[in-house]
């Protein structure tokens, strides 16, 4: 089938899907960002409110080394200035109808669960488990890796985590690149059994990462590009532009009960005018200002993609590997830095959506060279022919301005509305003078105007920390921004037939989850207010 009859088709399927969907969950509007000054509060949109599940003071029930609280290491000394925030980041929320074990014998710890990755380094990353229905702050949150014999955890920046229903295990994703990087199996028991996935799923800096209904799984990578002057040819301009050097993967599985058993691992192959988008490691200003990019990022554009082998363990082994490497030699295609996916509910997970979050540079959105070629952030619709490795179209959904940009966390609210937190980061906070917001998107009317569902604010000790940062405090080692992240509503579902993205979040059941990292590392449930 050619790209136009494809296009023909997949279009009319979604008019054909779409007529009936047109109301969003999130129906007013937080008129403007908060400033980067002070610390306002977090503003959310009206009909919702904000309540705090945990914060990153509070002990953990099983402390082990330096790992003594939720979000704090207690490691000063031999750090000078403050403890390190360990930044929890993506929410899982589950409910294990029978319950789960926790290191204290025959405690009662309910049946409803948030799991979250912490992004800190040195080795000292880890998983944890809040016992939602648990009020005793002795038994509240459990650590899930303890550290071994010489104090470490071996983990490094974990970011994403998703369930997978197929082989009734927990998946966490380390953004911090090969050979740190990639994919750790948890099984929600206790004490949990974990273990590495690197020689099936290769080394890399994934990031968000969710299966389909035929137990495949897709998730993306985050790995900064060479950064190049944002004026192509004026090296006195600033450097701030990146190369896109990060890609979108599939793993198709020999058994999808139990990945360890290999498989293949492909990845996303744009073709742009009959030919396919690459990477070129001798031309990242080529790759920056290249008609392709500039082609990929065009509204109301759609180009066919296919699915190329990256790795396949039957021919290629089982022994770790560099996945990024590796995605570049087999031709696949480079975007900037994909931070998460989600799945449109009713799609037979044929439809998803992930965002790259740009340069996260004033300098380079500024520029409308680059600000056409996705320098602030993008999202992007994928819509493949079949549940399969079949391939089919990229378009742009939305592509960032200065109001609008940085994505990291996707989640469906309903069939209708998509929600995408910002983060910007610091360096963006200090230029734009603009702290971050949650936007929801109306699907199905994409000409709609996004609203601003959450104005991110900034706690004291966020306040603090970004003051260390502006004055340049030897030895400080945080983060100042309070970003949004661990954007999640879910169901809790368990099961293969709840599988998250195959219908759509029931208003009754499902609860919504972000986490405000850095600062505080507070953790927040959205309460829509007229339930």
């Amino acid at each position: 089938m050619n790209a136009k009859s494809l296009l023909s088709l997949l279009l009319s399927s979604a008019l054909a899907g779409g007529v009936a969907f047109a109301q969003s969950a999130v129906h007013s509007n937080v008129p403007s960002a908060n400033q980067r000054a002070g610390h306002p509060d977090n503003i959310v949109a009206k009909g919702f409110s904000l309540v705090q599940i945990v914060q990153g003071s509070d002990p953990l029930e099983n402390p082990s080394g330096v790992i003594t609280n939720f979000g704090l290491l207690n490691d000063s000394p031999p750090q000078t200035v403050e403890r390190t925030r360990t930044e929890p980041d993506e929410n899982t929320y589950l409910i294990f109808k029978d319950g789960l074990p926790g290191p204290t014998s025959g405690f009662d710890y309910g049946t409803h669960f948030l799991f979250q990755g912490h992004e800190n380094a040195n080795d000292l990353a880890y998983i944890t488990r809040v016992n939602l229905d648990v009020n005793d702050p002795a038994h509240r949150i459990t650590l899930l890796t303890p550290v071994g014999d010489n104090g470490k955890t071996g983990f490094n920046s974990i970011d994403g985590s998703t369930w997978n229903p197929f082989t009734q295990t927990l998946l966490f994703t380390q953004e911090t690149g090969s050979p740190r990087g990639g994919v750790i199996e948890v099984t929600p028991g206790w004490p949990p059994v974990v273990r590495r996935l690197d020689g099936i799923l290769g080394s890399a800096g994934y990031e968000g990462i969710h299966p389909t209904r035929a137990g495949n799984l897709i998730f993306c990578e985050d790995a900064g590009g060479t950064t190049v002057n944002v004026v192509q040819g004026d090296t006195t301009s600033p450097l701030g532009a990146r190369q896109p050097n990060s890609f979108v993967y599939m793993f198709v599985p020999n058994n999808k009960s139990d990945l360890s058993e290999g498989g293949m691992l492909l990845a996303m192959q744009v073709l742009i005018d009959r030919q396919p988008v690459t990477f070129h490691a001798s031309d990242a200003v080529g790759d920056v200002f290249s008609d392709a990019q500039l082609k990929l990022h065009t509204p109301g554009s759609a180009w066919p993609f296919r699915w190329v082998v990256v790795h396949d363990t039957s021919v290629d082994g089982t022994a770790s590997f560099n996945a990024n490497a590796a995605a570049k030699a087999a031709g696949a295609t480079p975007f900037k830095r994909p931070e998460n996916l989600a799945f449109l509910p009713g799609s037979d997970f044929r439809t998803f959506f992930f965002d790259p979050t740009g340069d996260t540079s004033a300098a380079s959105g500024n520029q409308p060279a680059l600000a056409a070629r996705g320098a602030w952030g993008s999202i992007f619709k994928v819509t493949m022919s079949g549940p399969g490795v079949d391939g089919g179209l990229i378009s742009i959904f939305f592509r960032g301005d200065s109001v609008h940009a940085a994505f990291d966390n996707l989640a469906m609210a309903d069939e209708n509305t998509l929600l995408a937190a910002e983060d910007r980061g610091d360096g963006l906070h200090r230029s734009l003078n603009t702290l971050d917001s949650i936007w929801a998107f109306n699907i199905h009317q994409p000409d709609t105007p996004p609203r601003r569902f959450i104005a991110l604010g900034r706690d004291e000790e966020s306040e603090a920390d970004a003051g260390f940062l502006d004055a340049g405090t030897p030895g400080f080692q945080n983060d100042g921004d309070n970003e949004p992240t661990g954007l999640f509503v879910s169901e809790g579902g368990t099961t293969i037939q709840r599988l998250l993205g195959k219908t759509p979040p029931r208003r009754e059941q499902a609860r919504w989850f972000f986490t405000q990292q850095h600062g505080k590392n507070r953790i927040f449930q959205i309460i829509r207010s007229d339930d």
